[in-house]
């Protein structure tokens, strides 16, 4: 907006003169009291780290909206908050070998006190140390693999439960609940869908069910590499011959479209189960035909958010449904967390620094939009709640608790 300098503006500037000669203990209003300045608050940064680019842009962009908007909340009350936060993102395309660049990148930055991710379990564990060096807070809400609370970073938290208990859900799932007798259990050779699905092999055979395990490696098109319609073909005739009335795909849903065409054209007609990883409309976006999406089983620590208020900031921010973003509630739980944790040092009358905040994190507790959120030792959330869902007619519902 520009500004017209009339005269009483001209008078208001050369008044401004001799406020500079004014003590700077304050200032004599007219009623002979003294204003005291007011010190600006401090700033402090929390990042996101996670895929902001590639094939897995759509489960980055889906959190990075939502710690966006947990922080311009914050900012917004402004009769209450004591510090002005800012957001910045690390790109690490959900890839291990990118993600200690960005840590680095991020540990650099002196304002910043915490992180919100990563995002992938490999880009976690590839990005920890790092972050443990630093002191850094790293609160993940989709990181999964459940040896990354073994490694001794006491840094490291995450708002959702681990494949240590999604996995055998899933079996006890498709076996017990669905009745399955039979199970192909695939992954993708990632260190989460490899994880996750021996979870899934596991329990299932405990459970009484015939398992076949087989590792097709993903073809790197998640992050922005190229996969041809066929890719798949062998070892969807694999799964045909081997008789299974169910097939689990430990991995990510750029792959298990190519997949699910696959098994569609050599005529599979079991049930097809994924974890949290495939758990995203591209999945039905990235099936050819998309129909060959229809049926499948998705399951996740995440729930769908009933929370009005935040669907509402959240579509508006993104101009996207809060309803379909896998992990954007948790990802706002995550935030707010951190935040709580910040003013609760404050009112121990303690300064915000990483490790402060650190430790705090290790005894709060906080009520989320997902969940209570309270950790474990070992930075797990307590709390075991897996959902699962299904494609219906092209889209995602979700289905309740397994």
């Amino acid at each position: 907006m520009k500004l017209r300098f009339n005269k009483t503006v001209a008078a208001i500037a050369s008044s401004a003169l001799l406020v500079m000669a004014v003590p700077a203990v304050g200032i004599a209003s007219s009623s002979g009291a003294a204003v005291k300045h007011r010190q600006p608050l401090p700033t402090y940064v929390i990042g996101y780290e996670g895929p902001l680019s590639g094939g897995n842009l759509q489960l980055g962009l889906n959190m990075v909206f939502a710690v966006e908007l947990a922080i311009n909340q914050y900012n917004a009350n402004i009769h209450h908050r004591q510090f002005i936060l800012k957001l910045a993102r690390y790109d690490d395309q959900g890839d291990p070998t990118i993600s200690p660049t960005e840590a680095q990148a991020a540990v650099a930055n002196k304002n910043l006190i915490a992180i919100v991710g990563p995002a992938f379990s490999g880009a976690t564990a590839a990005a920890e140390p790092y972050y443990s060096k630093a002191h850094v807070a790293t609160v993940s809400p989709s990181a999964t693999n459940p040896t990354l609370a073994t490694k001794g970073w006491n840094n490291f938290f995450r708002v959702v439960a681990d494949d240590s208990v999604q996995g055998p859900a899933d079996a006890n799932y498709l076996v017990k609940t669905k009745g399955f007798k039979s199970i192909y259990v695939v992954n993708d050779g990632s260190s989460y869908g490899a994880g996750l699905a021996q979870a899934v092999a596991t329990q299932a055979q405990s459970d009484g069910a015939k398992v076949t395990t087989a590792t097709v490696p993903g073809t790197g098109q998640c992050n922005n590499g190229t996969a041809s319609a066929t890719e798949y073909q062998a070892a969807a005739t694999q799964v045909v011959a081997s008789g299974a009335s169910a097939m689990f795909y430990g991995g990510y849903y750029c792959d298990l479209g190519l997949f699910l065409g696959a098994l569609s054209s050599s005529g599979y007609t079991g049930v097809v189960m994924s974890g949290d990883g495939s758990d995203s409309p591209a999945l039905i976006q990235g099936t050819t035909p998309a129909s060959a999406a229809n049926g499948v089983l998705l399951s996740c620590a995440c729930s769908a958010s009933n929370n009005a208020a935040f669907n509402k900031g959240y579509q508006n921010l993104s101009n996207f449904s809060a309803a379909t973003a896998t992990y954007a509630p948790e990802s706002y739980d995550a935030t707010n967390t951190i935040i709580a944790g910040m003013k609760a040092l404050l009112a121990q009358h303690k300064k915000i620094t990483r490790a402060n905040l650190v430790a705090e994190l290790h005894k709060i507790t906080f009520k989320g939009i997902t969940k209570i959120v309270h950790f474990q030792k070992n930075g797990n959330i307590a709390g075991s709640a897996i959902y699962v869902n299904k494609v219906e007619n092209g889209k995602i519902v979700q289905l309740g608790l397994e």
